[in-house]
């Protein structure tokens, strides 16, 4: 047998392709700049001009300055690229910010950015509505770009990745336990799946502007609200308008972003039988329906609203904004009494189907995790049966179902590390838990401290950089990340 040279990381072909990444972000920022231009906002307009002439000018010395030796591009490029890319639009992506004179700190600016394009929605912008369109405008957009990934966009415009480096780069960035391509070829999974994301948001936006919200507005919210990342316009979010068209709406696609893209893409294609034989959807739209009654018989219990029909709405909204992990908010939940807070707690946690644009856990993980438990508890019965999990009739590999094991304690540690480190910040205890799982799931509904009256502003500096980096690992689930800090990942080969 040949024997294997060791490996080195091609540093190169990272840092060359990460150039290419920041041209395609230096082209995003021509609509905000198209966006400020139109409403007359020099500042911002000028913002905008120097964050895209910035990031395309470090986008074309690295991609055209770094000569790599090799353009092989293996596994852990790969892993190290999706990790790193998240940093580098972060970083770019908050100059306008820092040029309008949004912020004036660094500090606010990345978390603001971080929060935008992993669509957690954590915002530290007190009054919005003072914010110009361009800055708003790029500020969805983060969160449009993140929703669907970026990786995942850059898979479909560069054909040059459609090779082992594309695969490893795909199975990095998309969300699940297994990662399933509608295509033999990477590129071209990558654009269908761009392609029904560009669709849903054209229908969000023109069902939004047919209602009370103007064009600018309907194309925000239909960003927001397909990339499940929950940005609005508006200071009071969604209660601005009064009308419950909008909220049926926005649920009903907020619904949507919690289904896996494949089951989409599917029915899409007439392929009903994903739909009927999938049982993790089924446990979704359980999941759903049975946290909606559940919060609405609460509120007719303790006599929140007056009509039937608006608590249903208001309970089916939240439901699905914390499942979904969009982090919309309506219902004044923490002054409701510590029932709805925690219902809406596990379901941040568990989140929507894997390869939708929802945040948290994932059901997928869960359903995996209840029927290995189930088998366990058979096993102490009968002690030499052997078991296998099954999934939509289908058996699931030992190393995947280990996986998962894995994934619910490194998440759960996670969330206990970073609260222990916000009550050394002097957040209470239960803030602090909820402040880190809405983080690492990629929600934005804080409690308390970042709660419905408090602010994520008032965090300390310290605090803002620790979950900004809590919101990246939540929404590569954790791994991507996090084996960049294991010796294996160094190691040579």
């Amino acid at each position: 047998m040949p024997r294997l040279a060791n490996q080195h990381i091609n540093f190169a072909i990272v840092l060359r392709m990460q150039g290419w990444l920041l041209l395609i972000e230096a082209a995003f920022m021509m609509l905000p700049l198209a966006v400020s231009w139109y409403f007359d906002e020099v500042t911002s307009l000028w913002a905008f001009i120097y964050s895209t002439l910035i990031t395309a000018t470090a986008g074309v010395c690295m991609a055209f300055g770094i000569k790599p030796r090799s353009k092989a591009m293996n596994k852990r490029e790969g892993l190290m690229l999706t990790a790193i890319v998240w940093v580098f639009f972060s970083l770019f992506g908050m100059l306008p910010y820092l040029f309008s004179e949004t912020f004036n700190n660094v500090t606010d600016a990345f978390f603001e950015t971080m929060a935008g394009f992993t669509t957690t929605g954590s915002s530290v912008i007190r009054y919005v509505e003072e914010i110009p369109h361009g800055v708003l405008f790029w500020r969805a957009m983060t969160q449009w770009i993140g929703g669907m990934g970026i990786i995942l966009f850059t898979l479909a415009v560069i054909p040059m990745l459609n090779q082992k480096g594309g695969i490893a780069l795909f199975n990095s960035e998309v969300t699940g336990i297994t990662h399933e391509r509608l295509r033999p070829r990477i590129s071209q999974t990558a654009k269908d799946l761009w392609l029904i994301y560009i669709a849903l948001t054209a229908v969000l936006t023109v069902l939004l502007y047919v209602g009370p919200m103007n064009w600018f507005d309907a194309v925000c919210h239909a960003m927001t609200t397909t990339s499940t990342g929950g940005y609005s316009t508006k200071n009071i979010g969604l209660d601005y308008w009064q009308s419950s068209y909008v909220f049926i709406v926005v649920i009903i696609f907020m619904f949507i972003g919690g289904i896996s893209f494949s089951i989409i893409a599917a029915t899409i294609h007439g392929n009903f039988k994903r739909i009927k034989h999938n049982n993790t959807l089924r446990w979704y739209c359980m999941t759903t329906l049975i946290t909606t009654l559940g919060i609405f018989f609460y509120m007719i219990y303790m006599g929140f609203l007056e009509e039937h029909g608006d608590r249903f709405i208001y309970s089916a909204f939240d439901t699905l904004s914390a499942i979904t992990s969009t982090g919309f908010s309506t219902f004044d939940y923490e002054n409701s009494g510590e029932f709805v807070t925690v219902v809406l707690m596990v379901m941040m946690f568990f989140g929507g189907m894997a390869g939708s644009t929802s945040g948290g856990a994932k059901l997928d993980r869960l359903i995996v995790l209840l029927k290995a438990t189930a088998n366990e508890f058979y096993r102490v019965l009968h002690t030499n049966s052997v078991r296998s999990v099954h999934i939509d009739g289908k058996p699931v590999p030992n190393h995947v179902v280990n996986k998962v094991y894995t994934f619910f304690t490194v998440y759960i540690l996670i969330i206990m590390v970073v609260a222990l480190y916000l009550t050394f910040f002097g957040l209470p205890v239960f803030d602090a838990m909820y402040t880190s799982m809405s983080a690492i799931s990629n929600v934005g509904i804080g409690h308390g401290v970042t709660g419905s009256n408090g602010s994520w502003v008032a965090l300390h500096p310290g605090v803002k950089w620790v979950l900004a980096f809590e919101m990246m690992v939540g929404r590569l689930e954790l791994f991507t990340v996090l084996v960049i800090f294991t010796r294996s990942f160094w190691k040579k080969d």
